[in-house]
């Protein structure tokens, strides 16, 4: 675990892999309760990396943060998380069903089956607004991105790449995987929390009837 300087008001955590950010972004939420450092403006997760900006106690918290992040091993990330559930329900109608079956080793309906028993986190989001990279428990195997991304994915498309799945926020390109359709709003500027899935969330999926 590194923290580096990000600007006169930042600092970067780096750590390991992102179940470590999942753990080291609670962590900080709690530092942040902590009147003696001053709670920051932001603190936003990414895949390996937890950015803590609008620092006032920039000294402080650098000196707070190795000892209170190195207990962060003391559970898994699970445990550690805090969110809210939400449930998605989709139809799996993805054309790329079959490539996921064949990256899993198994027929199409295990595939759901599998996606449906396990419960996501979200991790941290990204790509673009209300996109949400969440990380399946138990974990699954990991799937390739396609190796010709297409111009144009649906809005609502429920996909799979590398160890994440996530959700097309509106239409746009990408490379992931598809292997369902939601009519869930991922991202409504004119709700109180605009996205739909915020990091620490725990996401379950379910069929649509």
């Amino acid at each position: 675990m590194r923290v580096l300087t990000a600007g006169a008001h930042a600092l970067l955590v780096e750590v390991g892999d992102v179940g470590e950010v999942r753990a080291a972004y609670q962590q900080i939420l709690a530092m942040a309760g902590e009147s003696g450092l001053g709670a920051p403006l932001d603190i936003v997760p990414g895949a390996r990396t937890v950015l803590i900006d609008g620092v006032g106690d920039q000294d402080g918290w650098r000196r707070a943060l190795p000892q209170r992040l190195a207990s962060r091993g003391d559970r898994t990330p699970t445990e550690t998380v805090s969110g809210s559930d939400v449930t998605i329900r989709l139809s799996y109608d993805g054309p790329d069903l079959y490539v996921v079956a064949q990256a899993w080793d198994c027929d199409p309906d295990e595939v759901v089956r599998r996606h449906q028993d396990s419960v996501y986190t979200v991790a941290f989001s990204g790509f673009a607004p209300g996109f949400a990279y969440c990380t399946a428990e138990p974990p699954q195997p990991q799937v390739s991105r396609r190796d010709n991304p297409r111009e144009s994915v649906p809005v609502g498309s429920v996909a799979l790449a590398g160890e994440y799945c996530g959700i097309y926020p509106r239409t746009m390109p990408g490379g992931w995987q598809l292997i369902g359709t939601t009519s869930a709003v991922m991202f409504d500027p004119a709700r109180e929390a605009p996205a739909l899935l915020q990091p620490g969330d725990r996401v379950t999926f379910e069929a649509a009837t």
